[in-house]
């Protein structure tokens, strides 16, 4: 379900085939090298999922106490690439010697979920415990890679309720089912859940309703709460807010999905959202430090703030009493800013 389209980028920095003969073979590093492509097979072995999530914490860490970009642009990419890239520019330009306040990540008590799948990508999720952010939460991360000549790197990075991490459909041998971008069986195929987000935040009202005649999205943070606060905040009195929304689901930003033990999936999808603040004569617009950071152009009446998201979500098969799709985590960046 994905592409590569790119290899970009402390505290708070944060996404099938028909078999047929194949020949395998293992290489030194314990990497399965398909020739072929048809057939379905362990997307990575345990060990490697194991030294894919140590190359990751250690290049992250690396670029948390410089603030260099450099340091883990080749771990992470996708949603997650915008979103740490931006975060180290900023930090950087206002610590040019590093991060004051780095504390090393570590993660901890590794679960690997690996699908079995045809071809590339290949794809797997880490689910690990951190020594960051709240008590009782599971960090879950999609590692990606294209092609057998890249390394793994993390297109999707979410802090759940260990509560909510699902059980997922596994195999005799523990590999779990994928989920097509087009499986009609869901709630919302995941191919168009970005749209569907996208859309259901521009409504005001119910009228982006799903099939069981309700809401698509089930309310909550990511969803009710936030268009409320969205559609209040674009009535303040001098100044106007305007937002647009898209989905992200090319290349590292498609949406990756595992099948749940009740037939549902667990599902990973990005987004991109824009706001438009454009203040009143006579009326200031705030920048703080962080966002004057990524400032290109020059702030006299109205400023444009880009974000990148990547979510998780419970996509219910249709047949389910409850058809909302339910958010577990949404963790977005500040991209970029422009002044006008």
């Amino acid at each position: 379900m994905n592409g590569h389209p790119r290899r970009l980028g402390g505290q708070g920095r944060f996404a099938l085939a028909t078999a047929s003969v194949a020949v395998l073979s293992m290489t030194a590093s314990g990497c399965v090298v398909v020739h072929g492509e048809r057939e379905i097979v362990p997307t990575v072995t345990r060990a490697d999922a194991a030294g894919a999530l140590k190359a990751f914490t250690a290049a992250y860490n690396k670029a948390d106490k410089t603030y260099d970009q450099a340091a883990d642009a080749e771990r992470v990419t996708g949603a997650l690439a915008d979103i740490d890239g931006a975060k180290l520019k900023a930090g950087l330009k206002n610590s040019p010697d590093g991060n004051p306040a780095h504390s090393p990540l570590k993660l901890t008590d590794a679960e690997f979920t690996i699908p079995e799948k045809a071809g590339w990508p290949r794809w797997f999720v880490a689910d690990t415990a951190a020594n960051k952010g709240l008590k009782n939460t599971r960090w879950l991360m999609v590692f990606n890679r294209s092609s057998a000549n890249d390394v793994w790197a993390v297109s999707y990075l979410t802090i759940v309720n260990a509560s909510d991490v699902p059980k997922f459909e596994k195999t005799k041998d523990g590999f779990a089912e994928p989920v097509p971008a087009d499986d009609a069986a869901l709630a919302i195929a995941p191919g168009e859940l970005g749209e569907a987000y996208a859309t259901y935040l521009k409504a005001k009202d119910s009228g982006s309703a799903g099939s069981s005649g309700g809401e698509t999205f089930a309310p909550g943070t990511h969803t009710s709460v936030w268009r409320t606060d969205r559609e209040k905040k674009s009535r303040q009195p001098g100044l106007a807010r305007q937002y647009i929304d898209e989905p992200l689901s090319k290349g590292d930003y498609a949406p990756v999905g595992l099948r749940t033990t009740d037939g549902g999936a667990l599902v990973f999808f990005a987004t991109h959202h824009y706001e438009k603040q454009t203040a009143a004569p006579g009326v200031d617009l705030d920048v703080d430090p962080n966002v004057q950071a990524l400032l290109t152009g020059e702030v006299k009446s109205s400023l444009t703030l880009q974000r990148v998201s990547n979510q998780v979500v419970l996509n219910p098969v249709k047949s389910a009493s409850d058809q909302q799709v339910k958010f577990l985590s949404r963790v977005d960046g500040l991209t970029s800013v422009k002044g006008e």
